[in-house]
């Protein structure tokens, strides 16, 4: 009997990291030293303080049962406090707010409350692949909008045609942005607010990185915007401000409408997070600013490290404001997965091609600032031995 795959999972993309803990693994059996930039998976623990906060509601035995999308509601207060302190908004705990098994699950799962088989979802690219897979596996269209210097890596919606606009019922924006590293100005935000409207098309809005920013930026959350809660379901993560990845807790705010039917979606997939990880972590919400600043500071360390050695190493390549990854051009011609590909083998530096992103990512490889300063320096000396057997230096290429 011949067992058959649903064409939704054959229309997938393979995954961008899919097949990089084999070879890593294959690698460091043969002795070679890998230094991986590729997942934007911090090297260091949460804080000692959440991991003591976790340690205690561990032994509160209700804390072992189902959470179900109600979750435990110390966690949705602290969120919304948080939410309140970091950028002013106010959102109900009860009916606003929503935690997620992490935000990628959420993004995914939007696509399925909003969307009807045939729509459009517009997917920036290069981006973060749960957009695409839940578009697909929603039955949506996915129209990939290409994110490129000249038009400082946003998603112009009025650029479209205006049948795609017509047909989309869903935009996924992420700023700052994985992987590009690019901040979103606040006219920019206007205007995709105001198109949203028009069109009415839900702005599912990534805002993992709000928190990782650098020389003074402050990313600002989508609800700052007027009129933004008419459209947009605003995602946050515990992953990348705490160094939390793998504990997998994240939540969403936005109107009572949108959120509950995202609830109404995860009710049939899920039972909610873990509850005890949800006490620990709305503890750590309450103390987010102290708790964050040491991890920022050293990502600045880090950033500072790559971008100086980079510019040493014949990459021309800007000093992103915000998020844990330099987005590096290379020459014309030369094809990211070539170039990773052979940097991994050759040198056992992990990175990502900009390919694996989608075709629009071409022309660039990701850097994820997850080791230390000295490590970086000497992973990059390796990428510029890579680029120079390539016999060219960066220059009028992809950037």
């Amino acid at each position: 009997m011949k067992v058959s795959i649903s064409e939704r999972v054959a229309q997938l993309p393979e995954y961008t990291m899919a097949q990089m803990p084999t070879i890593k693994r294959r690698l460091l059996a043969a002795g070679m030293d890998v230094i991986d930039l590729g997942a934007g998976d911090a090297d260091g623990p949460p804080p000692a303080a959440t991991i003591d906060a976790l340690r205690e509601a561990l032994n509160v035995t209700a804390l072992h049962k189902y959470g179900f999308q109600q979750g435990l509601p110390a966690f949705r207060e602290a969120a919304v406090r948080w939410v309140g302190r970091r950028f002013g908004q106010t959102f109900d705990a009860d009916t606003e707010m929503l935690p997620l098994i992490g935000s990628k699950e959420g993004l995914s799962h939007l696509a399925f409350a909003v969307c009807n088989p045939g729509d459009v979802a517009i997917i920036p690219e290069p981006g973060y692949q749960a957009y695409i897979g839940g578009a697909i596996l929603s039955g949506a269209e996915p129209v990939k909008v290409p994110l490129r210097p000249e038009n400082q890596f946003l998603v112009e919606l009025e650029q479209l045609p205006p049948e795609t606009l017509r047909r989309a019922k869903v935009v996924y924006v992420n700023y700052p942005n994985n992987p590009t590293g690019a901040i979103a100005p606040r006219q920019y935000l206007e205007r995709l607010v105001a198109s949203c409207r028009t069109h009415g098309i839900v702005l599912a809005y990534d805002n993992a990185y709000c928190d990782i920013t650098f020389d003074g930026y402050v990313a600002p959350s989508i609800f700052e915007i007027p009129d933004a809660r008419d459209v947009a379901v605003e995602f946050f993560s515990m992953s990348k401000a705490f160094q939390m990845t793998g504990w997998r807790l994240g939540f969403a705010v936005g109107c009572a409408g949108l959120i509950g039917a995202l609830n109404k979606v995860k009710s049939y997939v899920d039972t909610g997070p873990f509850l005890a990880l949800q006490q620990a972590s709305a503890w750590t919400l309450d103390h987010a600013e102290e708790l964050n600043r040491p991890i920022v500071a050293e990502l600045t360390r880090r950033r500072d490290a790559a971008v100086s050695a980079l510019t040493e190493a014949g990459f021309t390549v800007a000093s992103p404001k915000a998020a844990m990854y330099v987005w590096v051009p290379l020459p014309a011609g030369l094809p990211s997965a070539q170039f990773t590909s052979r940097a991994l083998e050759e040198e056992g530096v992990v990175t990502l091609p900009g390919s694996g992103f989608g075709p629009g990512g071409e022309g660039f490889f990701r850097i994820a600032l997850t080791v230390p300063p000295a490590r970086l320096r000497e992973a990059v000396t390796r990428l510029g031995r890579t680029l120079a057997a390539y016999g060219g230096m960066v220059g009028a290429g992809a950037g």
